[in-house]
């Protein structure tokens, strides 16, 4: 049975050691791609959640053979080749935009007759520059409610391969890394190269070198001329590379690492660290520019209080999902913080500019917003707060930082962080006091 709500605190303390869950981004990617892939791969470390559970059933209604153990945290996939063996199916991907915006793709560019739907918030996140990207390469795709949001209908004819293809990268870094991953199979592939232009600031980008490191893994190599453009070469096909780790979450452990530093620490985290290919590892630096005590390994990371937080301007473009803990972290700094570059956040899971101003504001914050930035003053008695959590697993695993603040914080709808890190609230306890 679900909890209604998890009371946390007052805090005082934190110290130990976590093994992070794998990445959502990496495992879901690494799933597709090895579902995509000449041969059979062993994946290990897959992460063990809705949105990969989500990924594996819509592979597995495609026609992909995918033997899932879910103890052991292992996935073998028998790759397709480029093509997908169902070619109707009527897809429901939950919340899952590392499944929604990058099947869309695949499935438009192979052709077929789909419908792809989610939960009501997918169908309110934005994907009509991605669709209209795919309908440059001839993709048939129609909207079956509002113009550009899901539901969608993918149509018979497929999409060709070659020219030159724009597509905006304000919104989100998922639509340039779908329509990567997916060139590679749409028809004439073997013999036409295709460029794709990033016709707007491309936002989290660090997303996007991720996706074009694991393709490498699976044997196809983009050009890249300048930071904007991404040539899909010719005869790209993708090959298993037999057995392939996902990391541990970085995202995830941004909320470990700032327990040691409100809680004294150390806390470690394992799983990632400085040679990991996620862009989120650069919190724990940032973590160190505001005063942190910070060390990293090859595949740990580990944060204890050091100097005062300094709080200040923070461009978070590059890290935009540990960017929420940077928020929490605000409310203990000596000084006021402003967090930049985070208009994702208003497609993501919820708005989360407005929620997370409104969460704050329940513990006495005095936040200020605006479509791409929020600001937060240090808060010098935390009150007593039910926090409300859309849905939305971050907001729930940010928030329960708040109770080092001295008061107990109580987080509405927990079992929300399934959508991630099912165990989250477990693994906090543990290194909690």
């Amino acid at each position: 049975m679900s909890a209604a709500a998890i009371s946390i605190g007052p805090l005082r303390s934190a110290h130990g050691t976590v093994a992070l869950p794998g990445s959502k981004s990496i495992s879901n990617r690494t799933l597709l791609l090895a579902a995509l892939a000449h041969g059979r791969t062993r994946l290990t470390g897959v992460l063990e959640a809705d949105d990969t559970r989500i990924m594996i059933e819509a592979l597995r209604a495609l026609g992909v053979a995918v033997s899932h153990d879910a103890a052991a945290r292992e996935a073998v996939i028998d790759g397709c080749g480029g093509r997908f063996a169902v070619t109707a199916a009527n897809l429901f991907l939950g919340n899952a935009g590392t499944a929604f915006r990058p099947l869309t793709a695949l499935l438009a560019l192979q052709g077929g007759a789909y419908v792809l739907r989610g939960v009501p918030r997918m169908h309110e996140r934005p994907i009509g520059d991605l669709v209209g990207a795919l309908r440059a390469c001839g993709c048939t795709i129609d909207f079956l409610e509002r113009d550009g949001y899901p539901p969608l209908r993918i149509g018979p004819s497929g999409g060709r391969a070659g020219g030159r293809v724009g597509v905006r990268g304000d919104v989100s870094s998922q639509f340039l890394s779908a329509l990567l991953m997916a060139l590679p199979i749409a028809h004439g592939a073997d013999s036409a190269a295709t460029t794709i232009a990033v016709t707007t600031p491309l936002v989290s980008r660090p997303y996007v070198a991720i996706t074009t490191s694991l393709m490498r893994r699976f044997a196809v190599t983009l050009d890249m001329p300048d930071p904007d453009t991404f040539i899909v070469p010719a005869g790209a096909a993708y090959r298993s590379p037999g057995v392939i780790a996902v990391e541990g979450d970085a995202s995830a452990a941004s909320y470990f690492l700032a327990a040691g530093v409100l809680g004294g620490g150390p806390v470690r985290v394992t799983g990632a660290g400085a040679h990991s290919i996620q862009g989120d590892v650069a919190f724990a630096r940032v973590l160190a520019q505001q005063g942190a005590a910070v060390d990293l390994g090859p595949d740990w990371m580990q944060a204890a209080r050091g100097r005062a937080l300094a709080g200040g301007t923070i461009d978070c473009t590059a890290i935009p999902d540990a960017a929420m803990t940077l928020a929490m972290l605000a409310l203990f700094a000596s000084a006021p913080t402003r967090l930049t570059g985070i208009g994702s956040w208003r497609v993501k899971e919820t708005d989360r500019i407005a929620a997370m101003a409104a969460e704050l504001a329940k513990l006495g914050a005095e936040v200020q917003s605006g479509p791409d930035w929020l600001a937060i003053a240090p808060l010098a008695a935390f009150r007593t707060a039910t926090i409300e959590t859309y849905d939305d697993h971050r907001m729930a695993m940010c928030f329960a930082l708040a109770a080092f603040g001295g008061v107990p914080v109580t987080i509405r709808d927990p079992d929300c962080v399934r959508k991630t890190f099912p165990d989250f609230f477990a693994s906090f306890g543990r290194i909690a006091a």
